[in-house]
């Protein structure tokens, strides 16, 4: 299986886990700064050189040889399940994605005839009901993660303990996980134990929100998107995730942790 979603700079200074919706945008920029000087002109999902990543032929090989030896810091970033299901609810079903069509194309309309849901305009300015719709998009996300129908699950909304266990099955160890909602403490962490050819400091590096502006504004605070329902579908889906990462499944309005990640506790419950 090998190492999915591994990015590794092509110093080598350092390896990182992609955790899509967790800040992989900024995170994905800053590697390619410290190498390079300069940040990627576009996404740098985008981006086919000047960073290692999995998906890429040749960098299969260095990916390999330096995770499974443990040569380079190796880190990933992880978010509040609740904030992340929603993010990916309002950019990836209601939002119209940078090649100017709706997300994975059919997707939407087959949410709209089986689930009811809601979207808006393609403007992102027609007004719907955000709860509804989200409410019965965690049906269908349930439904593609518990019994893969009527689809895989996709990586936007697939359990973050999911993507954190490849790495880990297949050989690697982290040496840092941390959070979206701590950024700037967590990443700094990061720099502090590695070497890089060009300085990064975080207070002047933009957030490459990719996402945003793709669909309509959340329209009301966090919690209310959630019923009880709600949570003991969350709960359903993301019960590991909440577990290890240490959020608080009880009050969805809070997206802080309320404890520490234990990296041995991880290790040995998503290296099965």
């Amino acid at each position: 299986m090998g190492f999915p979603g591994t990015w590794m700079t092509e110093s080598e200074s350092v390896v990182y886990r992609v955790v899509p919706k967790c800040a992989c945008s900024t995170i994905g920029q800053i590697m390619y700064y410290s190498d390079h000087g300069t940040f990627f002109d576009g996404d740098i999902h985008d981006a086919q050189s000047g960073l290692h990543k999995w998906a890429l032929d040749a960098s299969q090989l260095p990916i390999t040889e330096n995770v499974k030896g443990h040569k380079s810091y190796a880190f990933t970033c992880v978010r509040n399940p609740y904030t992340r299901i929603l993010s990916s609810f309002f950019d990836k079903i209601c939002g119209i994605q940078r090649n100017g069509k709706r997300y994975r194309g059919n997707l939407v309309p087959l949410l709209i005839q089986k689930y009811g849901i809601e979207v808006g305009g393609d403007d992102g300015k027609q007004e719907f009901d955000q709860i509804a719709s989200f409410r019965r998009f965690l049906l269908f996300a349930r439904d593609t993660i518990r019994w893969r129908r009527p689809m895989d699950p996709d990586i936007h909304w697939s359990a973050m303990s999911g993507h954190v266990s490849t790495f880990i099955v297949n050989g690697g160890r982290y040496d840092k996980i941390f959070w979206t909602e701590a950024f700037n403490d967590g990443m700094q962490d990061v720099l502090d134990a590695i070497d890089t050819s060009h300085l990064v400091q975080l207070a002047d590096i933009p957030r490459f929100n990719e996402s945003e502006g793709h669909g309509p504004k959340r329209a009301h605070p966090v919690e209310d998107y959630f019923d009880d329902l709600s949570m003991h579908l969350v709960r359903e889906i993301y019960k590991r995730d909440f577990e290890l990462f240490k959020y608080d499944f009880e009050n969805p309005g809070n997206k802080m942790p309320v404890g520490e990640i234990d990296l041995d506790e991880v290790h040995a419950k998503l290296g099965d």
